[in-house]
């Protein structure tokens, strides 16, 4: 269930020139902390959106929504990054302020993490899988260790999608051994879990596939799941 709260205006933080027709703006909470909002080019406000929640790396102070978004799609969603998104309250505190001001499809909500933030969408969906249409973790571990299965009637059948690297260094939060369990755990639950693996095909030694190479492949999975499930058939329900 979708925490109530209230979300300040605060001024707006265009990603590029007002004359690119979307905007990016930053949104002022109580506690001072800011999130970042994406409005899709073009903005209808009697269409219902997909909203996309992103939840980037832990301490990742790069990650950038509207270029990120750009990459993805100008038109198709809405998106939001919590203030803190390492807190589910703040999570659901962004979820509850984009529907209470923008046209958000209240069915077709979706988790995007990355790193540690693919984690916490693994774990915030499995704690609250009435909330969301869909789940995406980027190099982010299922938290196998959480006995996050409990409701399992609802979890099997919301869509995951797990996205990796083909070879990870020691000591990256996801490795060969926690995607084989992952598998393991969702073929045995009979769980929805989709995945991509990612080789760097670049020469500047970059050991990590940038996550621009992977937001098409994200935006196919989620658009595929939006037009194949009838919008009142879909499982997830906020």
């Amino acid at each position: 269930m979708v925490k109530q709260s209230t979300v300040f205006h605060y001024e707006p933080n265009p990603c590029s020139p007002n004359s690119s027709g979307f905007t990016c703006n930053n949104e002022a909470l109580p506690s001072g902390e800011s999130e970042q909002l994406f409005l899709p080019l073009g903005y209808e406000s009697g269409y219902d959106y997909p909203l996309l929640v992103w939840l980037p790396q832990s301490g990742d102070t790069h990650f950038d929504l509207g270029r990120t978004m750009m990459r993805m799609s100008l038109r198709n969603y809405l998106a939001v990054l919590p203030a803190v998104p390492s807190d589910s309250e703040s999570c659901f505190q962004a979820i509850d302020g984009m529907m209470s001001r923008y046209s958000v499809h209240s069915r077709r909500v979706y988790i995007i993490g990355v790193g540690a933030g693919g984690e916490n969408a693994f774990r915030y969906a499995c704690q609250n899988p009435e909330s969301f249409a869909g789940v995406v973790s980027i190099n982010g571990r299922f938290p196998l260790r959480e006995r996050l299965l409990g409701q399992l009637d609802r979890i099997r059948s919301l869509p995951m999608m797990l996205c990796c690297d083909e070879k990870t260094e020691t000591g990256d939060l996801l490795n060969d051994c926690d995607v084989n369990q992952t598998l393991r755990l969702f073929h045995a639950a009979g769980g929805l879990m989709s995945m991509r693996v990612y080789r760097n095909k670049r020469s500047d030694g970059t050991q990590q596939v940038p996550l621009v190479d992977m937001v098409g492949d994200i935006d196919r999975w989620i658009m595929d799941e939006v037009c194949r499930v009838p919008g009142d058939q879909v499982t997830a329900l906020v």
